[in-house]
């Protein structure tokens, strides 16, 4: 029997039972892909991939700016709350660990089918939401970096 579908049928059967329906669309595309024989299109997917959802990501974030939902005085007064400035400094943190992230999945692969179903339980069971691998990933990466594992 061939085994090598069984990570990513295990990530979709996790993400199915977690109703995260985001990561099991994601892990059923790689799959059908894969099985449709369109694999070469795999590596484009893991080189572009982050920065196309990243792209999309911030894109969903800015329209309420764009809409006219935000002003400019609702953000130049954001900034003058202690609210505003801890959420400036959590971003500049987050965004840093992200960073850390990126380079450390992309060295070690196997590390992601771990950090998502670390992800997925804590969806499941936790009742948390899937949107952190990147900065998952950076912390990862800072603490075995850290501990020098």
């Amino acid at each position: 029997m061939n085994y090598e579908n069984l990570p990513i049928l295990l990530i979709l059967a996790i993400s199915v039972i977690g109703n995260n329906h985001t990561v099991s669309i994601a892990a059923l595309a790689l799959l059908l892909l894969k099985l449709l024989g369109l694999s070469n299109w795999l590596p484009l997917i893991e080189a572009r991939g982050i920065s196309i959802g990243v792209t999309v990501l911030t894109a969903a974030v800015l329209v309420p700016l764009v809409s006219g939902r935000i002003d400019a005085n609702g953000i130049l007064n954001v900034f003058k709350s202690p609210t505003g400035l801890i959420a400036v400094g959590i971003g500049l943190a987050v965004a840093w660990i992200a960073g850390q992230g990126v380079p450390f999945m992309k060295s070690s692969p196997e590390t992601v089918t771990a950090l998502m179903v670390g992800t997925l339980l804590g969806v499941c069971f936790l009742r948390g939401l899937a949107v952190g691998p990147l900065i998952a990933g950076g912390m990862v990466a800072l603490i075995v970096g850290t501990l020098k594992l």
